[in-house]
């Protein structure tokens, strides 16, 4: 039977307690700072205005994601495949949560706020130096941020060199998308692939 609300959801799960319920800070301090500084990781979730959800991965060397002051953050906007799905979201509704993570640590930073897409000239100075400097950024102004325990990251022993798997225990990305798309032409090689990707790292 599927829950309708939250008053039945809270009678099965409770409330959060002590510190679960009072860690949500409005915006950052060292900690958080330092979290970011140290993450070459994170995830972005968006929505547009019809409800429809997104979620995206972003990467680059440990502290890509720029801190501008204690309530905003520059997310670059990498080179990608154009589908843009992130950034039509945040046009359409201005809202983004994101998701940090450093590799061997297993708490996580969690931040929600409202997001635009910007070309400014002083926001991109900030990734000049980059190998391939983004033509826009995400500028984000902090509504929500705190820590996310350790358990989930334990649980799945994300870190751990034994629920590492064999890249050949899948298909190719070339592969997979051949078989889903029912393509006709041989797929693309993941050596070719690598190869294809890194002028764009």
């Amino acid at each position: 039977m599927p829950i309708q609300s939250e008053v039945e959801l809270r009678e099965i799960f409770g409330h959060a307690k002590g510190r679960a319920a009072q860690k949500q800070l409005s915006q950052l301090e060292p900690h958080s700072m330092r979290f970011i500084e140290l993450s070459p990781f994170m995830t972005i979730s968006t929505f547009n205005q019809s409800g429809k959800l997104d979620c995206s991965p972003r990467g680059g060397a440990a502290g890509f994601v720029k801190i501008l002051d204690t309530n905003r953050l520059l997310i670059p906007e990498a080179k990608g495949n154009n589908r843009l799905d992130s950034l039509v979201n945040i046009i359409e509704t201005g809202k983004i949560g994101c998701l940090f993570l450093i590799p061997g640590v297993d708490e996580t930073l969690r931040i929600n706020g409202t997001a635009s897409i910007s070309t400014c000239p002083e926001h991109l100075a900030h990734f000049a130096k980059e190998k391939n400097p983004p033509k826009a950024c995400i500028d984000i102004t902090i509504e929500e941020v705190f820590l996310h325990c350790a358990k989930s990251l334990m649980r799945s022993k994300l870190w751990s060199e034994s629920t590492k798997i064999e890249r050949s225990k899948l298909p190719t990305m070339g592969q997979m998308i051949k078989d889903q798309l029912q393509l006709s032409e041989e797929p693309e090689s993941q050596e070719a692939m690598l190869k294809r990707y890194q002028p764009l790292l």
